[in-house]
């Protein structure tokens, strides 16, 4: 699927979701879900600055696309790495690095976080597209 059909998927999978608790619900249970990044990259190199828990974010590239893993040691915010890397992972870097991520208010996830998991949320986009564009450059160095 395109990064906008995951998207679309998502959208799709809250709309039935009635409350905010089951939506919070959901979102845990993503987090529960994550495969474990290995702990060999779960360094500070890898820790996503300005998310108040801990996160840490690791990219691996592939066949020409990027592989996300994470993790998080707050349950919520590891449910948001979920999200992200279900979106993300397994696309080419430019597609990644163009992409228009709109699911995020389309669910209102955005006015539904706090300020502080807000600001996480929008530093690990930043960091995951970043990621996409340096190894776009990479690629291109080939």
């Amino acid at each position: 699927m395109t990064i906008q059909e995951i998207q679309e998927e998502i959208i799709s999978d809250f709309s039935v979701m009635g409350s905010w608790e089951d939506k919070y619900e959901y979102i845990i249970q993503l987090g529960k879900e994550l495969p474990l990044i290995a702990e060999e990259y779960k360094t500070p190199d890898n820790l996503i600055k300005g998310c108040q828990s801990r996160v840490w974010l690791h990219t691996e590239l592939k066949d020409g696309k990027l592989f996300f893993t994470g993790d998080s040691d707050a349950v919520i915010t590891k449910g948001l790495v979920s999200l992200m890397i279900y979106v993300l992972s397994g696309h080419t870097p430019q597609e990644i690095a163009a992409a228009d991520i709109y699911f995020i208010d389309a669910i209102g996830l955005s006015s539904h976080l706090s300020p502080t998991r807000s600001n996480g949320l929008l530093s690990m986009l930043k960091q995951m597209k970043l990621y996409s564009i340096a190894y776009q450059a990479k690629i291109n160095q080939q």
